[in-house]
């Protein structure tokens, strides 16, 4: 399935369009991004602001495929053994028991049973090596931003080649290389050494137009007005100094919210009501309400 539609994807315009089927509305910048990673076997790294939608991509990019999406999720003290493979200690445990239960742990048989402790069907595949193993696959390395370094050098290491060694059975290599897609938020800085592996790409904030598009196209009851006033109203906040600026995400939330109380308009009161959908944080709210950025037309 996945050669078959890449063969398909002969320009930027023509993954645009796929990645549109699936209510993706990719701008020509992302877009040939995204085409020259395929193309080109780079992974893709989108760095950004939170709800953007990086995360988004990799799924729609995966749903375009054909492919199914591996996501390892990083956060502060992930290490290679979380991420690549891990023994089932369990049912090793379990077989030695077994192994006991029928005499078969003699002296003679130690060597037998301490390979088979070791055997393929004792390793549980975390994403990565899950992601080598499956053909075809789509990657998704999720906020690599909050990762230590020391595994950030790891993930360099796994990229080069696709390959990893596990020393009870060997070299696994992936027939296929996975597609794969790095995301960042960018609360500190990646190593430039992992950025030159990968095709790097902004992932901006929408324009009103497409962010309007994106509204009507993921909820289709939602009118061009509500649509047209809820971006536009997320664009101010965007432009206010707030601590966490909204997303797509959460301008889809909001709206989503406002259609489920009835709303065909943003009705002042009624976008105070709904304002935990879209501003997450106590402060960011009481200034919105205070400057009166909800009253504007």
């Amino acid at each position: 399935m996945q050669d078959r539609t890449q063969r398909e994807i002969a320009t930027p315009a023509t993954l645009a369009e796929l990645l549109g089927e699936h209510a993706y509305l990719a701008d020509e910048g992302l877009a040939t991004a995204c085409f020259l990673a395929l193309k080109m076997g780079r992974p893709l790294f989108l760095e950004g602001e939170a709800g953007v939608g990086k995360t988004e991509l990799a799924k729609t990019l995966a749903a375009v495929l054909g492919a199914p999406l591996i996501r390892l999720q990083c956060y502060e003290g992930l290490d290679a053994a979380q991420a690549l493979y891990d023994w089932d200690f369990a049912r090793q445990l379990l077989h030695l028991k077994a192994a006991e239960a029928t005499g078969a742990t003699g002296a003679g048989e130690a060597a037998r049973l301490e390979g088979e402790l070791y055997d393929r069907r004792f390793l549980i595949a975390r994403p990565l090596l899950k992601a080598l193993e499956t053909r075809p696959a789509v990657l998704l390395v999720d906020e690599i931003d909050r990762a230590d370094d020391e595994f950030e050098a790891f993930l360099l290491e796994v990229l080069s080649d696709f390959t990893i060694s596990i020393p009870e059975l060997g070299t696994i290599s992936a027939e296929t290389p996975p597609v794969v897609v790095v995301t960042s938020n960018r609360t500190r800085d990646v190593h430039d050494a992992l950025k030159r592996r990968c095709l790097y790409h902004w992932l901006e904030h929408p324009s009103f137009d497409r962010e309007v598009a994106i509204l009507l196209r993921r909820l289709p009851e939602c009118t061009e007005s509500l649509a047209g006033q809820v971006a536009r109203a997320a664009e101010r906040l965007r432009a206010a100094d707030l601590l966490k600026p909204p997303g797509v995400a959460e301008t889809l939330d909001w709206a989503e919210a406002l259609l489920t109380l009835g709303a065909r308009d943003l009705d002042p009161d009624l976008a105070a009501a709904t304002l935990g959908a879209v501003l997450k944080y106590r402060e960011d709210q009481e200034s919105v309400l205070q400057k009166g950025l909800l009253r504007h037309g």
